[in-house]
């Protein structure tokens, strides 16, 4: 009975005491863990939002960059984390969606192994094509692909990657079959594509946008429901023809599974008050992001969406007959 009464009490202590560390937090440097390498576009945005985040929560927030299997190594040391607030993820539609159709065991479930914070962003990816393609819209395009597709190639910075499957989308929408060439990154697929020796690819907006103004590719469309302050005068694909076929590249916010409430909401609205900054609003659109509304910034939208997402890009992979690896 003893030990009874002193476990009860143990429990009540600890009861009382879990609140009030939830409401101190942070009282310690967080952990940002960005699952790709330093100077990409996922660091670059999330290195802009921690600085301001670092502010308003009154503790240093620390990058750690850990890529690895397309992101997922850098997802699942959150994944395993403690759940005290203390180790943070930007995942994104490669490490939450995609992962989850391309491999046959990956390493987590983005569902049940991570606690929704809150969607911050969108990359509309962008179809560009080799300068001396002659095609100048997105219909030259189709009908270009559509009569010479046994001998053309699209590449992508990896099996797998935000620039891979939405070329997946696009070539099944259309009913054909290109060649894919995966690289090792999405620089070395664009120098290639400069060089003429491959045809298109679907690229992050940022770069892809750059390159179509430095007149070193052309832009044939905007993979997203409307057009981009980045590149204002190219129309997107459902302007052109092709509705439905949109492709854009997400950011969110998880920590650990089984993470209090209280943290959850008090890193969530950091992360929705840096969001609605104007200096960092700017930055992050500058580099062709577009910022999630407030609505969807909620972590009861995130654990809607992820799901949604998942069963989205599975569909993808199974319509073009990607065999799990």
């Amino acid at each position: 009975m003893r030990h009874q009464r002193l476990f009860a009490a143990a429990a009540v202590v600890l009861s009382l005491c879990a609140p009030a560390r939830a409401q101190d937090y942070p009282t310690r440097p967080i952990t940002l863990v960005v699952p790709f390498a330093a100077g990409g576009g996922v660091d670059v945005s999330a290195r802009i939002q921690a600085e301001k985040m670092a502010e308003l929560l009154g503790q240093p927030i620390v990058i750690e960059n850990m890529g690895g299997a397309a992101g997922m190594t850098g997802a699942l040391r959150v994944a395993k984390a403690a759940p005290d607030g203390y180790t943070v993820l930007i995942g994104n539609s490669g490490t939450q969606a995609f992962s989850q159709s391309l491999h046959k065991k990956p390493l987590y479930n983005s569902i049940t192994d991570f606690t929704p914070v809150g969607l911050v962003s969108e990359s509309p990816r962008i179809l560009i094509a080799r300068k001396s393609m002659p095609v100048s819209n997105l219909q030259g395009f189709i009908a270009y692909v559509k009569a010479n597709q046994s001998k053309m190639q699209f590449g992508s910075a990896g099996v797998g990657s935000g620039t891979h499957l939405p070329c997946v989308l696009l070539n099944t929408a259309l009913g054909v079959h290109v060649t894919h060439v995966p690289y090792r990154g999405e620089a070395p697929a664009q120098q290639d594509l400069i060089a003429g020796r491959l045809d298109y690819m679907c690229s992050t907006i940022q770069t892809g946008a750059a390159l179509v103004k430095q007149g070193e590719v052309k832009g044939i469309a905007v993979m997203s429901p409307q057009r981009v302050s980045i590149i204002p005068d190219l129309a997107t694909t459902g302007e052109q023809g092709l509705p439905g076929v949109e492709a854009s590249v997400w950011n969110a916010f998880f920590l650990p599974p089984g993470a209090p409430a209280p943290i959850v909401r008090k890193l969530n609205k950091a992360m929705s008050d840096t969001l609605d900054d104007p200096a960092v609003k700017k930055r992050l659109e500058d580099l062709g992001l577009e910022i999630a509304s407030p609505e969807r910034r909620t972590p009861e939208y995130l654990a809607k969406f992820v799901p949604e997402e998942v069963a989205r890009w599975a569909k993808v992979v199974h319509d073009a007959g990607i065999t799990p690896q």
